[in-house]
């Protein structure tokens, strides 16, 4: 028995010398050390033995399977770190390719339009403020001296929640919201989302943006709409631009007047983009109707102001010479990626 043993413990030595892989070693572990391994089923035939001889037989085993355990142990690290380094030279990242590029995303042409209209007005001390997307009737249209029985109120398909509740139709509902909280002087821009019941086309869209601007302070004329829309046109369209001002009619302003400016395709000469006149509209102004002020506690005698409103869908429109409002809402990367900085 005792050489039965030894001989069991030398196969099992030169089985784990041998091994070349893990898993080699543990379907030799298996063979030997297993619950039916050879050194296990030797121990259970221990009852073979003269009951005297049996404790030391006993011992003799226990010694070889702690050697043949210990042998086991470190020919599983050594293969484990063996196997490790092969997986590190076969996965190991060569630093001397070329990194691969990252494709970087871009702002939105509408986003890119803001933005430069915020820089614009911000330099000339505007402040940009903002107000809810969900107005009420009152400051939607009353406070801007337009009444239920209003028929400027016929002008725009609103979309109404309630009947005092609505999704405003334009950025104006602001100015007043500002001019509640604030006295004169008054120097603001209110950029935003405003929404009106029109069917998607080439030109329309349901939901579009508007940028609201107004002034109010002592002694504002009709001529300082002029210079700062001029100035406007200048940084956002080109320093060549020109703008004209032609008579027109909103409530909430008088004199109202529509501004173009020259034709930033054919820079005025004509062309089928401005139909041979030269020109563009792009935004509506006027001074801020005395009964608007009134509405607000303003004294119309102390104080004037100005107002304008200005599509942003328009403006990035004919800056980007796109022909069809749509495409700035589809997402297409296509389209968006040709106005990538």
């Amino acid at each position: 028995m005792h050489k039965k043993v030894e001989e069991i413990k030398e196969r099992a030595l030169a089985a784990c010398a041998k091994a070349d892989t893990l898993q080699d070693l543990t379907h030799a572990r298996v063979r030997f050390l297993g619950k039916k391994g050879e050194l296990t089923a030797l121990l259970r035939s221990m009852g073979q033995l003269p009951a005297e001889e049996r404790p030391k037989f006993g011992r003799l085993v226990n010694e070889v399977r702690d050697r043949l355990e210990e042998r086991w142990q470190q020919k599983e690290t050594e293969l484990f770190e063996a196997e490790e380094q092969r997986r590190l030279l076969e996965e190991r990242i060569d630093i001397t390719l070329p990194g691969r590029q990252v494709a970087r995303g871009s702002f939105h042409p509408l986003t890119q339009v803001i933005n430069q209209a915020k820089e614009i007005f911000m330099g000339m001390g505007y402040q940009v403020v903002e107000g809810p997307e969900i107005e009420e009737d009152y400051y939607n249209f009353e406070a801007l001296n337009i009444p239920p029985d209003h028929p400027a109120r016929d002008m725009q398909d609103t979309f109404f929640i309630t009947e005092e509740l609505l999704l405003r139709s334009q950025t104006s509902p602001v100015q007043i919201h500002v001019m509640e909280k604030q006295q004169p002087p008054i120097r603001i821009i209110a950029p935003g989302k405003v929404y009106r019941a029109d069917s998607a086309d080439v030109t329309h869209s349901p939901m579009f943006h508007q940028i609201e601007g107004l002034v109010v302070d002592e002694g504002i004329t009709f001529a300082d709409l002029k210079g700062t829309l001029q100035l406007f046109a200048e940084r956002m369209f080109g320093p060549e631009t020109k703008t004209r001002f032609r008579p027109s009619y909103f409530p909430f302003t008088e004199p109202s007047a529509e501004v173009d400016v020259s034709c930033i395709m054919c820079r005025g000469k004509g062309c089928r983009v401005c139909q041979d006149t030269g020109w563009l509209e792009v935004l509506g102004s006027g001074l801020v109707d005395p009964r608007v002020l009134k509405k607000v506690g303003y004294d119309p005698e102390k104080v004037s102001g100005f107002a304008f409103g200005m599509g942003v869908e328009r403006i990035a429109m004919l800056k980007y010479g796109i022909h069809d409002i749509r495409l700035l809402f589809e997402n297409d990367i296509r389209f968006l990626s040709q106005f990538s900085n």
